[in-house]
C-alpha cells in the first residue's frame, strides 16, 4: 500500500479527538489542510483504514456511521436524541466472548458492546 498524506491526515485527526465522528465531519476538517480532498476520497481511505484495523468503526443503527482511532476492546453508547457516541469501560468478559465461541459457529476475533438510549445531558435538557 503507498503512503497517502490525505489518509495519514484522516487518522491523525481521528487520533487527536475523543469524539466518534461521522465521515462527513472528518472530511471537513481533514478539508482545512487539504482543500481539494473529496468526501469520496475521505469514505474510501476511511473504508481502508477500518480493513487494516487501524481504525473501527461503530454503526448506530440509524444508517450513520462513525469512526474511532482508538482499537483497543472497549464498548460505546449511543444517544439517540443528540447522536453522540461516547466510550464505556464495559467490556464483554472472559467468559462471554468463550461462550460465544463454543456455539459452533467459528472463531470469535473482536467482540464490541453499543448501549443505545438518551443520555445525561439530553435528559437534562429536557426537564
Amino acid at each position: 500500500m503507498n503512503y497517502s498524506r490525505q489518509r495519514e491526515s484522516i487518522k491523525e485527526y481521528l487520533m487527536s479527538t475523543k469524539e466518534h465522528p461521522t465521515a462527513e465531519v472528518i472530511y471537513q476538517n481533514v478539508r482545512e489542510e487539504y482543500p481539494k480532498i473529496s468526501l469520496g476520497t475521505v469514505y474510501r481511505n476511511l473504508t481502508l483504514l477500518v480493513e487494516l484495523g487501524e481504525v473501527k468503526k461503530i454503526s448506530t443503527g440509524d444508517g450513520t456511521e462513525h469512526y474511532d482511532a482508538d482499537t483497543s476492546a472497549h464498548s460505546h453508547y449511543y444517544c439517540r436524541c443528540c447522536h453522540r457516541i461516547m466510550d464505556v469501560e464495559i467490556t464483554p468478559s472472559v467468559d462471554q466472548i468463550l461462550a460465544a465461541s463454543s456455539t459452533g459457529l467459528g472463531t470469535v476475533e473482536q467482540a464490541s458492546l453499543l448501549f443505545t438510549g438518551v443520555c445525561k445531558d439530553c435528559m437534562d435538557n429536557d426537564k
